[in-house]
C-alpha cells in the first residue's frame, strides 16, 4: 500500500479488521453513523452520492493504499457524507473510529499527517468543482479525463491509457452530465484524434490540447487527480 506516506503508515499498526467486498457492495452509505476509516489493500472504490431526484454524482475513485471514509474525527454523532461502493472485488482494513482518535491523540506526527491528508483531499474536491463551475460541460469532461489520466494512466502506444473500465454513464456521473452528451463529446474527441479506445478503456493521445481547451491552470499533480 505504497500511497500512504511514512507517517500515515503508522495507521496500519492500529487495531483493525480486514474486510472484503464484492463488486457493487457498499462499504458505507450516506447518512450512516461513522464507524471507522477504511484503507484499501486491493480493488477500487467509487465515492459519490445520489441526489433527491435519483441522479448519481461520482466524486472520486480510490485505489490501493488510499483511505476512504469522509471521516469526521472527535465529533459525536458524525455521519458519512457520501456513499462508498466497490467497483471491483475489494479488500480493505477497517480502523474503528475510537481506535483512530486515541492514536491521533497520542501521536502528534500522525495527527499532523492525517490533517494534511484531509486538507489535500478537500483541495482536490475544490479544484474539481472549480472546473465544473468555470468551464461548463467541456471543462467537466476534459478535466475529468486529465484527472483520470493522472491517477490511473499507464503508458500506451502513442498515448496514456486510463487503466479503469468506465462506462459512458459512469463517466457522465463524474461530470454531472447526461450519458448522451458524453457520448457526443467523446465521439468528437475521437474524430479529432485527441482520445481513442483500447479494450474498452480510454486512451488520451493529446493531453496538451485538452488542457489548452479548458485554460488549464497547471495545478500540482497531487491535486489534479480523481482519487
Amino acid at each position: 500500500m505504497s500511497k500512504l506516506t511514512p507517517e500515515l503508515e503508522k495507521l496500519l499498526t492500529i487495531s483493525h479488521q480486514v474486510k472484503e467486498y464484492q463488486k457493487g457492495d457498499y462499504l458505507f452509505r450516506e447518512g450512516e453513523a461513522v464507524k471507522g476509516l477504511y484503507i484499501l489493500r486491493s480493488g477500487k472504490v467509487q465515492i459519490g452520492k445520489v441526489t433527491p431526484d435519483g441522479r448519481e454524482l461520482a466524486l472520486k475513485i480510490c485505489g490501493t493504499g488510499q483511505m476512504v471514509g469522509e471521516i469526521t474525527v472527535f465529533a459525536k454523532g458524525a455521519t458519512y457524507l457520501l456513499d462508498a461502493r466497490a467497483m471491483t472485488k475489494t479488500v480493505c482494513l477497517k480502523i474503528p473510529v475510537e481506535e483512530l482518535e486515541q492514536s491521533l491523540e497520542k501521536d502528534p506526527s500522525l495527527a499532523m499527517a492525517f490533517m494534511k491528508w484531509m486538507g489535500i483531499d478537500q483541495q482536490k474536491t475544490q479544484t474539481r468543482f472549480r472546473d465544473l463551475m468555470l468551464h461548463g460541460k467541456k471543462g467537466a469532461l476534459y478535466s475529468t479525463l486529465i484527472r483520470l489520466g493522472n491517477s490511473y494512466g499507464v503508458e500506451a502506444e502513442g498515448g496514456l491509457l486510463i487503466d479503469v473500465l468506465l462506462t459512458n454513464q459512469e463517466l457522465a456521473n463524474f461530470c454531472g452530465m447526461s450519458r448522451e452528451m458524453v457520448n457526443r463529446m467523446l465521439s468528437d474527441l475521437r474524430k479529432q484524434g485527441t482520445v481513442g479506445m483500447k479494450d474498452g478503456k480510454i486512451v488520451l493521445y493529446n493531453i496538451p490540447k485538452l488542457k489548452f481547451d479548458i485554460n488549464c491552470e497547471e495545478c500540482p499533480i497531487y491535486l489534479c487527480k480523481i482519487d
